[in-house]
């Protein structure tokens, strides 16, 4: 333990961890210390990221044992890939119970798991070492999200009423790596991927300031799929391209949209709605997060696309096509927003200054494995409402065994 500070470590090295360690030059109390990927020069140039941004003298390690086993090593964000997941959590475990190590807490990035078997094993191997957990979201520490939500339930919701509706959305035209497009590899689509954001941020706007989490409840989940986009022939091709002869949209095709209506209850006995939206089909400048929220006399909206900076460029500026300006962006030309400081924007600092305080004081974050649970239960009964074409009471039977078709490769738009 390295005392006053918390020293982080992170497994994975791709483009999550960075934006990750991108943030910590927003947080204070700790240090980045480490990096383990499979690729390790992969890791060493993520740790050397880590040291160029000035947030800690970090290393690569040639395990995650290792890692553990180190005593500047406090806490882990862990950060791989969906199917590394349980893999990573066993290495981790075992290191602690072997007595290799100790650690103050274990933070991990959406989703927890790929289904709702695997997120209750990641959550119970972290409970047999007596773990203290975090849950990273990170839309829900953005600053807009967070004084929005201040001030719409201390003026509009404290006058008028609780709200009613919530919205949330996020938008973009496709993942980084490959394996997110591979559904026997990722869990599922963009569902998958992308709607646990969502899922949680229109629960938080639902749910009044300093309420536990639970004061609102699930009761029915109505979910749709679809392949767009990146089914037609021309872009299948453009993908596999891309990504890589097995990513084959044509034959094994992944939903590139989804949506779901979620129906709760507060212990109030009010019924509210969250709407959400996600997708690999958007077409704009580059990833945008929305949120809406409205009640009685009032409401909120949160778009990430209509920042406070925007460039022009004419047809004369034909520059190398890059993600200088915003994330996942998709032109180089006209007029274009910048997302200044994309970290703070999108919540990565609010998120890991949370984390970091609560694992240094021993407290329980404000979302943990088992909150992480939960939105899987959610995602997978979207998946299974969309299967079965009609809306499902939560939690409807043999959730915790389901696994989705396009999980399987069995799926068809």
């Amino acid at each position: 333990m390295s005392g006053a500070r918390l020293g982080v470590g992170f497994v994975g090295s791709g483009f999550n961890a960075r934006f990750h360690i991108q943030s910590f030059t927003g947080v204070r109390d700790a240090d980045v210390l480490g990096v383990w990927s499979p690729n390790k020069k992969n890791a060493e140039a993520t740790a050397e990221l880590a040291r160029k941004l000035e947030v800690g003298d970090a290393k690569g390690y040639s395990s995650i044992r290792e890692m553990v086993a180190d005593p500047r090593i406090d806490a882990i964000w862990l950060c791989g890939p969906n199917q590394a997941r349980i893999s990573n959590m066993e290495e981790i475990v075992a290191a602690i119970a072997d007595g290799a190590g100790t650690l103050r807490g274990l933070a991990c990035e959406k989703p927890l798991a790929r289904n709702v078997t695997e997120a209750k094993k990641v959550a119970r191997l972290a409970a047999s070492v007596g773990l203290n957990t975090g849950y990273l979201e990170n839309q829900l520490f953005s600053p807009e999200v967070t004084r929005g939500k201040e001030l719409i339930w201390a003026r509009g919701a404290a006058l008028t009423g609780r709200p009613y509706l919530a919205r949330a959305a996020e938008e973009h035209s496709g993942p980084h790596m490959p394996w997110f497009w591979q559904g026997t590899l990722q869990g599922g689509g963009v569902l998958n991927d992308m709607m646990c954001h969502s899922v949680e941020l229109v629960r938080h706007l639902l749910t009044a300031p300093g309420a536990p989490r639970s004061s609102v409840r699930p009761v029915r989940i109505t979910g749709h799929v679809a392949s767009l986009k990146w089914s037609r022939p021309e872009y299948a091709k453009r993908l596999s391209k891309a990504m890589g002869k097995e990513i084959d949209y044509r034959r094994r095709p992944s939903e590139d949209f989804a949506r779901a209506m979620i129906e709760y209850e507060a212990d109030t006995g009010e019924r509210m709605v969250g709407e959400v939206t996600t997708s690999w089909s958007f077409v704009g400048a580059g990833l945008r997060l929305s949120a809406e929220l409205l009640g009685p006399e009032y409401s909120l909206s949160w778009n990430t696309l209509d920042s406070g900076l925007k460039l022009f460029f004419s047809r004369e500026v034909k520059g190398k096509s890059g993600e200088d300006l915003v994330e996942k962006q998709n032109a180089e030309m006209g007029m274009m927003p910048v997302v200044a400081e994309e970290a703070a924007a999108y919540g990565y600092e609010g998120e890991n200054r949370h984390f970091v305080r609560a694992f240094l004081n021993g407290e329980r974050p404000m979302l943990t494995f088992e909150d992480g649970v939960e939105v899987m239960r959610i995602l997978m009964t979207a998946y299974m409402s969309a299967a079965k074409g009609r809306t499902l009471d939560f939690p409807p039977r043999g959730l915790d065994s389901f696994v989705p078709d396009v999980a399987k490769g069995k799926w068809k738009p």
